[in-house]
């Protein structure tokens, strides 16, 4: 809430700010309203905060204005303020280990193969989806779609971004899988009431 609030005093662009966190506003209430019957691990509920923490800068500065990427432009001699990568790759990373717990809970998907591949390909299709709706937006908007799309005439900005998204997920799923089934265990074999 702290770094709601801060993000919505004198944001960049209102509209952007608007753009930017209501997809977090949005996965609050739904945690809220099934934090009851469908309670996450701990390093869930922790990606989803950080992924909001990540959206919310996003929409306070926009994308292609966040002062530390700006330094790191300079610094490192970029072309663009790369802070959208990061939001793209939270974008796979995040999705990807929710996804995960509600497979392994709901035992939908047996084989592990299969689990990585439905979670990448959904992960994928999410950010592809993403990518429309930032279209759908420009068209419907026009020029005042340009800080909600950050492209910054990066001609590659809508295929790097799902490139992004798929590095994430890969990422999560290969660097959390043991920590978040030890979660896991510990979490189904607590006092939580699981469905």
């Amino acid at each position: 809430m702290l770094f709601l609030v801060w993000s919505g005093i004198n944001p960049k662009d209102q509209f952007t700010w608007f753009l930017e966190v209501i997809p977090a506003v949005v996965g609050a209430l739904v945690l809220a309203f099934t934090y009851k019957s469908f309670r996450l691990t701990p390093l869930v509920y922790i990606l989803i905060l950080i992924h909001c923490v990540i959206l919310m800068i996003g929409g306070h500065y926009t994308y292609a204005e966040v002062p530390l990427f700006d330094y790191f432009k300079e610094l490192f001699g970029f072309t663009r303020n790369n802070y959208d990568k990061v939001g793209h790759f939270a974008q796979g990373f995040v999705p990807a280990l929710i996804l995960r717990e509600i497979i392994l809970r709901k035992h939908l998907i047996n084989s592990k193969g299969w689990q990585v591949f439905f979670i990448v390909s959904f992960c994928v299709a999410f950010s592809a989806f993403y990518e429309m709706i930032e279209w759908w937006v420009a068209v419907v908007t026009g020029d005042n779609a340009e800080s909600f799309l950050g492209t910054q005439g990066y001609l590659w900005d809508t295929q790097s971004d799902m490139a992004f998204a798929l590095i994430g997920a890969l990422t999560a799923l290969t660097a959390l899988n043991k920590l978040h089934d030890r979660q896991l265990v510990k979490f189904l074999t607590g006092d939580c009431t699981l469905n």
